[in-house]
């Protein structure tokens, strides 16, 4: 296994667990949140909450990182 084979699994990997956290966290703002009724309400994450957001923050880092590096390391065909 090459190391640009490597980056390739490892995007795919940040990118589904990417879109896994982001719709967890559209879950949680309720129905009309999905169509645009938004809340005036403001509220504090907290709990579980705030660690899918602190970790959403963070594996969109990590998905950017990985498509520089793989941008930079594949060879083009």
């Amino acid at each position: 296994m090459s190391f640009a084979f490597l980056l390739h699994v490892f995007q795919i990997l940040a990118a589904v667990l990417l879109v896994a956290l982001i719709l967890l966290q559209v879950r949680t703002q309720g129905l009309g949140g999905m169509f645009g009724q938004g809340t005036t309400v403001f509220r504090v994450r907290r709990g579980l909450e705030k660690t899918i957001f602190q970790a959403t923050i963070a594996l969109g880092i990590i998905f950017i990182l990985l498509s520089i590096l793989s941008a930079r390391f594949t060879s083009p065909a």
